[in-house]
């Protein structure tokens, strides 16, 4: 194929234009090379106030932006990289005004490197500072490729009106257009890139404001950029010293990063390393890919800091990874490589509590780097651990145990805890000085962090934020920075924010660009009157059926409503109709992009962290009744066996009678006075939903149980006063099995159209290992066995565990056995094989989310290829895209992990809060068993507390562990034995964890039965 090359005679602009080469090879292994034309322009402007000229030159085409959409990187980016001609200004970002420091006082513009976002995104993030800021067009990309989160970060701050920050096309303005010398590192040409655009922005700007012109400083933690920046004689500051210029520096300072302060960084000599060294990425993928070694997920057990857990293929079990050597500075979650130890050194999980409090406590995080590597308490904790698994009653039950190698992908984060009081100092509760101190993560998972601070008196007591910078081989302990205060400990507000902070959950209110998406008639918006709207096409008018929702207490956001009559024929009509949220969410618009962040709404007991707009969520799209609400609906006909004998989709204008709780639904389904035809209806659905769920179970679906409490709050305070247990309802069932079967017709509707890229939902199978442990249990302790050869098999014999005595172990064990599952994940369709579609819980071939879209994100998807696929409109490329979908899902699948143990742990701190100051004697259940405390549910309550043998008395007791038939026989100062399965009576009271901070449960052994 010939190559067409311009030539400076035949094209007048090809002086202006450069090449950029890249090599990458493709799928048979050849190696390809591609060379891209840079158009080199001189209208990109710098976008200072104070610039004229630049004013005078930039203008875009009126219809680029288009009605709504706010001008930005992406957008930009396509207008530049052509010959567009521009016909239209657009406002300027950098202040004309631009603030002063010590050293610049007539006013300055920041231009930060790469290595300044990487290190200290907090620091840009501060309101009091970090104003006017440059981002180069080759700093961003480089971010993108190095940290997507980071990225993501900053280009909000682009967008932020109030902050300043403008995204400068170096690459594409002929002045600081930077080619690569040859023999020139990519790293080193982006340095040189950064530096010549901070000479432009000084000459271009001095030309036109000559002495009052605003430095440009350069903002770098690299020694030699900052040198070579300042033989070219050009303004440039390490963060630390421009910090200091600032007028709260003392504070700033401490979150820069202390790796980042070269003057701190001490010499290491090899011998001072603790940790082995990581094995190179090359030698770890060529491990892994030889079987040699293993790839997985790190766990950390809730109970043991010093045992690990990975699972990988090849073993049926997870991996166990003992010891602080062993961990090798994995943090929970971290994605690592492992090496398989030795068949000899192969051991038993742990039976004893190991809490790290307990055994660092008192450690001095100046003096932390010379200590012994293995602490006294921990060698004494894991010897003891060493000698059982070695004796005899254990031999047979050692699992294969390994060795971290490596981390292929951190999971660090920003962190909430708070200062470890035992770890400061005299002299830093008195002066200003930097001080080294241990923060405690509110995650128990997690290790402490060493920080070094300015504030530890003012943080002292305080929930604080931070983050890991770096765990060297030389430091026991990973090192972080201070980001910023919460609060004081235990106050309400401190202690929300924490736990929206500890579960990633996006709280901050929606920007103007999402509520400009917004209908502009806001609560006034109606239903069209005239059936010509637009609004009406393809709509199937259904005002006149009797419709209705039913809800928890207080639902504002009603997502769902139903309807039933009776046919000619003598079968059913049944209806489920669904607020038609993407009637108002449209595809790649801001409040659609927000949406697919956030991913779903939070439920906390106190608040709701909406996924949409309260103007949506709660009124436009919320089906409330007596108002019309646009719908899409799903419509079957069924025998009165609830055999369905068709279906059918449509979008739908609705006009629902009557919002019912649950309990008034069903205290009007069993007064039998009530003869209305409302009424019938909803009694006709129950009978139909009873059927529906007896198919399901004999199918082979699960029915599983967790712990459900509802925290009653003071109407006018808002304060806890008390819990209850959540009584389920005939009702409740009757909703749920419904949506389950909208759910599955959706799902096979959507999969028809759209084969390769349907949004839905699976369930996997769970491993038959993760059951050994609880059938070991169920068998020895009631002589009952365990069958997983199925879900119908799991089914059969989870309602054989019974016990006559009591009724509350059977659920009991259904929680236990909610807990060896596998998590259920949306994914996009091409992914998987069909056989994999399956959802093991519900025993449905099938299955995704439908029924809830002013809630969640996966069914708002769902809705938009429905309607495709029912040729309502045209699919969007965003719906039919199959990466952008898998990145969809990938986003989903953590929000709702996030939100659901958001939820739980907003439960627990609000019980917690109910129990403040006062004491209870409650009946409990022995869960686990350890050879130094037990794990009691106390269902009243929905909690789970851990009772140590110190907590059995004021001398703590003497104990024989029976690990093969789990007793554990207590002597000394107190006689007790306890079994696992057994009923307890617990004194429950409120206590604040000094790990923690956090005001949690406390459980007193009072008998057993």
């Amino acid at each position: 194929m010939a190559s067409l090359k311009r030539s400076v005679e035949s094209d007048p602009l090809a002086a202006n234009i450069s090449n950029k080469i890249y090599v990458r090879s493709t799928k048979s292994g050849k190696v390809q090379k591609i060379v891209r034309e840079v158009y080199l322009r001189r209208d990109i402007p710098c976008s200072s106030k104070l610039c004229r000229e630049c004013q005078h030159q930039m203008l875009i085409p009126k219809d680029a932006l288009g009605k709504r959409e706010r001008f930005s990187y992406p957008l930009f980016h396509r207008l530049i990289s052509s010959l567009t001609i521009v016909i239209l200004a657009i406002p300027f970002v950098l202040s004309d005004s631009p603030a002063g420091t010590k050293v610049f006082p007539q006013g300055h513009y920041l231009v930060p490197d790469t290595n300044a976002f990487l290190t200290a995104m907090d620091l840009f993030e501060q309101e009091s500072a970090f104003y006017d800021v440059i981002v180069l067009q080759i700093v961003l990309e480089e971010l993108r490729n190095r940290s997507l989160p980071l990225y993501n970060r900053l280009i909000s701050l682009t967008k932020s009106e109030d902050k300043r920050f403008y995204v400068f096309f170096n690459e594409f303005r002929l002045e600081t257009h930077v080619p690569r010398l040859e023999g020139e590192t990519v790293n080193d040409r982006n340095d040189r890139a950064v530096r010549r655009a901070v000479a432009w922005y000084g000459e271009h700007l001095a030309r036109i404001k000559g002495k009052d012109a605003p430095s440009i400083v350069m903002l770098s933690n690299d020694r030699d950029n900052l040198k070579k920046a300042k033989q070219e004689g050009i303004h440039a500051c390490s963060l630390a010293d421009y910090v200091r210029q600032l007028k709260d520096g003392e504070k700033l300072l401490d979150m820069i990063p202390e790796t980042q302060d070269r003057d701190q960084i001490k010499e290491k000599r090899p011998g001072d390393n603790l940790y082995p060294e990581y094995f190179s990425m090359s030698k770890m993928m060529t491990g892994v890919k030889s079987n040699f070694l293993h790839q997985g997920i790190f766990n950390v057990s809730p109970y043991n800091y010093l045992e690990g857990s990975i699972r990988v293929p090849a073993f049926p079990k997870a991996l166990l990874i003992l010891g602080r050597e062993n961990i090798n500075r994995a943090v929970d979650g971290d994605l690592v490589v492992v090496e398989v130890l030795p068949k000899d050194q192969w051991k038993e999980p742990s039976t004893q509590v190991i809490e790290e409090d307990a055994i660092t406590k008192n450690e001095n995080p100046d003096a932390e780097e010379s200590d012994d590597f293995v602490s006294e308490r921990e060698r004494k904790a894991l010897q003891e651990e060493v000698k059982r698994t070695h004796s005899k009653t254990t031999e047979g039950h050692a699992q294969p145990t390994a060795k971290v190698v490596g981390v292929i992908k951190r999971n660090w984060r920003q962190y909430v805890g708070h200062i470890d009081q035992s770890s400061v100092s005299q002299s830093a509760q008195q002066g200003r000085k930097q001080d080294s101190v241990f923060v405690i993560p509110m995650d128990k998972k997690i290790p402490k962090i060493r920080l070094r601070t300015r504030q530890v008196s003012e943080l002292l007591g305080k929930r604080i934020l931070v983050t890991i910078d770096a765990w060297d081989r030389s430091s026991r302990h990973p090192s972080g920075h201070f980001v910023r205060s919460l609060g004081e400990l235990e106050t309400k507000a401190a202690e929300t924010e924490a736990l929206l902070l500890e579960y990633d959950v996006q709280y901050r209110p929606f920007p103007k660009t999402v509520l400009d998406c917004l209908p502009k008639e806001g609560h006034d918006w109606r239903v069209p009157q005239s059936l010509e709207d637009p609004g009406w096409k393809d709509r199937q008018d259904l005002r006149d059926l009797l419709i209705c929702s039913i809800d928890p207490i207080g639902c504002q956001d009603i997502d769902d409503a139903l309807h039933s009559r009776p046919l000619p024929n003598g079968n059913f009509e049944v209806g489920v109709h669904i607020a038609d949220v993407s009637h108002f969410v449209k595809p790649g618009n801001a409040m659609d992009a927000e949406a697919s962040i956030r991913g779903t709404t939070v439920y906390l007991v106190d608040k709701r962290i909406d996924m949409l707009p309260m103007l949506l969520g709660t009124d436009l799209c919320s089906l409330k009744p007596y108002v019309e609400r646009y719908a899409f609906s799903v419509i079957w006909e069924m025998t009165s066996d609830a055999d369905i004998v068709g279906s059918r989709f449509t979008k739908s204008v609705i006009k629902s009678r009557e919002a019912f709780s649950y309990e008034q639904a069903q205290l009007r389904v069993d007064d039998s006075s009530q003869q209305d035809e409302l009424t019938t209806s909803i009694r006709t659905l129950l009978a139909l939903s009873k059927k529906l769920k007896q198919k399901r179970l004999d199918a082979g679906a699960l029915s599983l149980s967790s712990p459900e409490v509802k925290v009653q709050m003071e109407s006018e305070t808002s304060d806890p006063i008390d819990v209850k247990t959540k009584v389920h309802l005939d009702t409740m069932s009757l909703v749920e099995e419904f949506m389950l079967l909208a759910n599955t017709s959706v799902a096979r509707r959507i999969y028809e159209a759209f084969p390769q890229t349907a949004i839905l939902r699976r369930h996997g199978a769970p491993p038959k290992t993760n059951f050994d442990e609880l059938a070991n249990q169920l068998k020895v302790k009631r002589g009952l066995d365990l069958s997983v050869e199925s879900s119908r098999a799991l089914a059969d014999s989870l309602d054989r565990c019974v016990d006559e005595k009591e009724p509350f172990f059977n659920t009991l064990v259904r929680i236990m056995a909610t807990r060896c599952m596998m998590s259920a994940e949306y994914f996009c369709s091409g992914t998987q094989a069909y056989p994999e579609f399956r959802h093991y819980g519900l025993a449905s071939e099938i299955y995704t989310h439908f029924t809830s879209p002013i809630r969640r994100y996966a069914d708002l998807m769902a809705h938009r290829q429905l309607a495709a696929a029912i040729e309502y409109e045209a699919i969007h490329p965003s719906t039919r895209s199959r990466g952008k979908l898998e990145a969809v899902c990938k986003n989903i699948n953590v929000r709702h992990r996030n939100a659901q143990l958001a939820g739980r742990a907003s439960i627990a701190y609000y019980v917690g809060q109910a129990l403040r100051g006062k004491a209870t004697e409650e009946d409990g259940f022995v869960m686990k068993i350890f050879s130094n405390g037990f794990v009691v549910l106390v269902p009243r309550f929905g909690i789970e507390s851990l009772i140590r043998l110190r907590d059995l008395a004021e001398t703590e007791p003497q104990a024989e562990f029976d690990a093969e038939n789990y007793v554990l026989r207590v002597s000394g100062s107190r006689e007790v034995r306890v079994e696992l399965f057994q009923k307890v009576r617990v004194r429950v009271t409120d206590q604040k964890d000094e790990t923690t901070g956090k005001r949690g449960v406390r459980m007193e052994l009072v008998k057993t039965y």
